[in-house]
């Protein structure tokens, strides 16, 4: 196994679809990866349309939902039993919307909720399946979904979906597949709530409307922090994000992670590599040339299997010689955050009081 690659190889078709998935999940651990944010400005990408004059709400009919493939699934009533990759499931639940059964990360091997899982009572969920292939395809037949919800990072593939059994998976209930990479951070958190109000979440309920303004002062607090840190030294501060595992370290390409690009679009300054493998996604550095780029500040992909800055230090001596890594100056990167105002809120605050706290440290 090694690190992971947030996105499959590139794949339009139906016939390479078995590969994109086999592409992304085959990786580490458990993988992954993330237009409401008028008053602090925009993530620089302009929006997609996602078909919103073709979605109808709960009330209105027939149920319709165009989803990020450019697909309408429909359905006579608004879907009720609900069955999502578990970072959907905590998005919608965020939003008030609660999901029947979850696929994906779910527990951790002690039996305590995996953080992606947010919110979720997940004692009380129906769990297909906790790690890549794993999808009990006759348990999700016996839940009688309504719909299906999962990301995607490279369409038409849906997230932690098997490849062996997509096909059987998704003609049992309509799917609906929210791209969330190479895109805008507020724009997917705003697709996640235009699909929850299609479901029937109230939007302007107190905890939703609260995290949004936790939302729009820690994306604030970030510029100014960005700001500052921008004045600090002869070049500012640089951010690098990364992925390790034992062979590889692996860097990433900001433009095309939505939480990197929000950050970026707030001033933050990243390292961006000068080429990337397949998906452009990472540049993939063998240990002897982990300090091919400088940083003063190292994000570090926290998903389980990666190698993280303790065991890091201890056994690879090029990450242990990074300027920013003997200054501890290394910060958890929550790839695979759940895409809410209320997922992201605190993150935001995390890095803006991590670049406040940071100097530089490379020449």
């Amino acid at each position: 196994m090694h690190a992971p690659r947030p996105a499959a190889p590139e794949s339009a078709s139906a016939s390479t679809r078995a590969l994109s998935r086999r592409g992304v999940l085959t990786a580490v651990g458990a993988l992954g990866l993330g237009g409401l944010l008028t008053a602090c400005g925009s993530d620089g990408d302009s929006d997609t349309d996602g078909g919103s004059a073709t979605n109808s709400s709960a009330g209105e009919g027939t149920w319709r939902f165009r989803d990020d493939r450019g697909t309408t699934a429909e359905a006579d009533r608004t879907p009720k039993r609900l069955v999502a990759f578990v970072g959907a499931a905590a998005a919608l639940h965020d939003l008030g919307i609660e999901c029947t059964g979850v696929f994906g990360p779910t527990k951790l091997e002690n039996g305590e909720p995996d953080p992606r899982a947010g919110g979720i009572d997940v004692d009380k969920v129906t769990i297909l399946g906790n790690t890549y292939p794993q999808f009990n395809v006759e348990r999700y037949a016996g839940l009688r979904p309504d719909l299906l919800i999962a990301q995607m990072t490279e369409p038409p593939a849906l997230w932690y979906v098997p490849e062996e059994s997509a096909e059987k998976i998704e003609s049992l209930a309509p799917s609906v597949g929210i791209l969330t990479a190479k895109s805008s951070l507020t724009h997917v958190i705003g697709r996640f709530a235009e699909l929850a109000k299609s479901l029937g979440a109230d939007l302007t309920a107190d905890p939703v409307t609260s995290a949004e303004e936790r939302f729009k002062s820690a994306s604030a607090t970030l510029r100014r922090a960005a700001g500052a840190a921008r004045a600090k030294g002869r070049s500012g501060l640089k951010v690098m994000a990364v992925a390790a595992s034992a062979d590889i370290l692996y860097v990433a390409a900001p433009d095309a992670f939505t939480d990197l690009r929000f950050y970026e679009s707030l001033g933050v300054e990243f390292v961006t590599p000068s080429k990337t493998g397949t998906g452009g996604f990472w540049q993939e550095l063998s240990w002897e040339n982990a300090d091919t780029y400088e940083a003063d500040l190292i994000l570090v992909d926290n998903r389980d299997g990666n190698l993280q800055p303790a065991e890091l230090k201890k056994t690879r001596p090029t990450w242990a010689r990074l300027p920013a890594v003997r200054a501890d100056r290394t910060f958890p990167w929550a790839v695979e955050e759940r895409y809410s105002h209320a997922g992201y809120a605190p993150r935001i605050e995390q890095l803006a009081a991590t670049l406040r706290q940071s100097e530089p440290v490379t020449s």
